[in-house]
């Protein structure tokens, strides 16, 4: 990792508002070559405000924000920030995610061609460098204060961050140096074995100086944090170490699952599940963080990025979607996802009508169905005397109600108000989706609803196609309505022209129940019971109610892995996961534009990790570029 951060500009008073560590900082410059640092923290005071830059380098990308002074030079300050990478690494390069821009390297991470040298992949590199190096430097100063209580919290909270940034380098580039203090010398490789045993050791050993479940400042670490990445580390052993470690991942799920943290049910904004919450620019206040072990701070005033969820915001808006809805003020018209995630949201359309009740002579008609105009129209059914619904997969179009598919006998609306009107006009179905409808006949009324069973999957259709044949085209592929800067009362952010307040959840509780249930199913001990009811737990927030419930029968790996697809989307895990399961290079899953091709097909295995920086490597011959590259 020599040579990655070629300056932190120094200012006399650095103002860093992020993560709860609302400190000035004074630093002195750090060698570009040996990342040595002069400066040695005066007290707890000034080790706090220190702190705030190691949490910063996860979040922010330079010295005032968004961009102009980069603590990492020659690479995009904008696009090279620490989640909007894990975002094109782990997503963009699955089913989760495909992108409309052109920039160079871009495009070659959904089609499964990027080579050594491409931009993203060594920007990931360095921003990760720059958060052990970081956080190496702290620790160093830091540690001339160890008599007192708070620094040595302090230091802790900077041997975790370290561990999740090699956490993430172990899973993105295997074999990696190992830094652990500050030094002039060039490092030598190691492999992915004895990174794994440094960030388990690490976080083994700070999981009782870190502060109590809950006690900490929103933001930052406490010792729930330690366990979930040792819950996540240990369900990913087996790929990095070629040893199972599934009894780790129940030990370590389960002490997540006793703290103080919970998942949030509090529908603040009344749409029918607490799900959304999670990703809204007040989810610091609106239950939310309850269910967050470790998020990063964004604040549209004071901590300004191109990345993080000013990124996911922006780049997701465009087309026929409006600005407004989401608290900016335009959109960036990027990135879509393709039908494999949003078939994972699909209804038994048949299954749900066939509950309602027995079929009747009372239909749908029209040109948003699929026989249009000419029938045979779409059934309704009889729930009631005289009352008759169906959930309808329809198009953008137009229909009419009529009786026993004779035109003698048709009903529309002609003034749009939900009544009826004997051969009145057409009524108009906005966007294709899964409609509820309902028809009382006595009154001569109707309901019209769009249908999602399962609430977080949140997409946008009107004028997106399914089907992608373009990934340059907007338009192809639904977009995706996830993160919003709007809070939970419907007002926008604080900085509604560009930047978010919406934090971004790195851990929450909900994965750790899954991490837990897949760890079950694998031999890891637990109890399949518990895990049924964990997952109850989010697919009745998910469902507003326990429609959604599944019986211990239901839970295996394809269940899990599908689950984690619907919970987990956008949130930078679903290369991890798509590896742990074989099927991200292989052809026993395929996805649009997979290896290039627009059905998918397989590629090299090579490319389950990323290549090292052939600028890191032409400066350290000790390290060797991964195979394949």
């Amino acid at each position: 990792m020599k040579n990655i951060i070629n300056k932190i500009v120094i200012l006399s008073v650095i103002t860093l508002m992020v993560m709860s560590c609302h400190k000035d900082l004074d630093q002195l410059p750090i060698d570009p070559d040996s990342f040595t640092e002069e400066n040695v923290f005066a007290n707890a005071a000034e080790a706090k405000g220190a702190l705030a830059k190691v949490y910063a380098s996860l979040a922010l990308t330079g010295q005032r924000g968004p961009a102009g002074d980069p603590d990492i030079s020659d690479i995009d300050e904008g696009f090279s920030q620490f989640t909007r990478m894990l975002f094109n690494l782990n997503e963009l390069t699955t089913d989760n995610a495909v992108v409309a821009w052109g920039d160079a390297g871009l495009q070659d991470l959904h089609g499964m061609y990027w080579a050594a040298g491409n931009d993203f992949t060594d920007a990931m590199y360095y921003r990760l460098a720059q958060v052990v190096s970081f956080s190496n430097a702290f620790i160093e100063n830091a540690e001339a204060l160890n008599t007192d209580d708070e620094v040595i919290a302090f230091i802790a909270e900077a041997r975790f961050i370290r561990a999740y940034a090699y956490y993430n380098l172990i899973d993105l580039y295997a074999n990696v140096p190992l830094v652990t203090v500050v030094t002039s010398d060039l490092p030598t490789q190691s492999n992915r074995v004895e990174i794994f045993n440094f960030v388990e050791s690490e976080l083994l050993e700070i999981q009782d100086i870190l502060k109590e479940s809950g006690s900490n400042e929103y933001g930052r670490v406490d010792r729930v944090a330690s366990w979930a990445l040792l819950s996540r580390l240990y369900l990913n052993a087996d790929v990095w170490t070629g040893i199972s470690r599934y009894t780790d991942c129940v030990t370590y799920s389960e002490r997540v699952m006793n703290s103080s943290y919970s998942i949030n049910t509090n529908d603040a904004n009344g749409n029918g599940t607490a799900y959304d919450e999670l990703f809204l620019a007040d989810n610091d206040t609106n239950g939310a963080q309850n269910e967050f072990i470790f998020a990063l701070n964004f604040d549209g005033m004071h901590s300004q990025t191109y990345g993080g969820t000013t990124f996911l915001i922006h780049a997701s808006v465009g087309g026929s979607m409006n600005p407004d809805d989401f608290g900016i003020n335009g959109g960036w018209f990027g990135l879509r996802t393709t039908k494999n995630l949003v078939n994972q949201f699909a209804v038994d359309i048949d299954a749900l009508n066939a509950a309602l009740g027995t079929q009747s002579d009372w239909g749908l008609v029209g040109s948003a169905t699929p026989n249009e105009w000419g029938g045979p129209d779409m059934e309704m059914f009889e729930t009631t005397t005289d009352q008759y619904a169906i959930y309808a997969e329809l198009v953008a179009g137009e229909i009419k109600f009529r009786f026993n598919e004779d035109w003698g006998q048709n009903y529309g609306d002609n003034d749009a108000d939900n009544t009826l009107e004997s051969g009145g006009t057409n009524i108009v179905i906005p966007s294709t989706g899964t409609y509820y409808i309902t028809l009382d006949i006595d009154a001569l009324t109707y309901t019209l609803a769009p249908f999602s069973s399962d609430k977080r999957g949140m997409f946008h259709s009107e004028g997106q196609n399914l089907e992608i044949e373009d990934m340059a085209q907007f338009g192809d592929g639904f977009a995706v309505s996830k993160f919003r800067n709007i809070d939970s009362s419907g007002n926008d952010g604080s900085d509604s022209d560009n930047f978010a307040d919406t934090d971004l959840p790195i851990i929450r509780l909900a994965e750790i129940y899954l991490n837990y249930a897949e760890a079950v199913v694998n031999g890891g001990g637990g109890d399949l019971g518990t895990a049924t009811n964990k997952i109850n737990e989010l697919r009745e927030r998910a469902y507003g109610s326990n429609s959604g419930n599944i019986t211990s029968g239901d839970v295996n790996e394809e269940f899990i892995i599908n689950e984690r697809a619907k919970e987990l989307y956008w949130e930078g895990q679903r290369r991890t996961d798509l590896i742990r399961y074989s099927y991200f290079t292989t052809d026993s899953y395929m996805w649009p534009f997979k290896g290039n091709a627009q059905d998918g097909v397989s590629v090299s295995d090579h490319l389950n990790i990323f290549p090292l920086p052939t600028n890191v490597l032409s400066v350290n011959p000790n390290l060797t570029q991964n195979s394949g590259y």
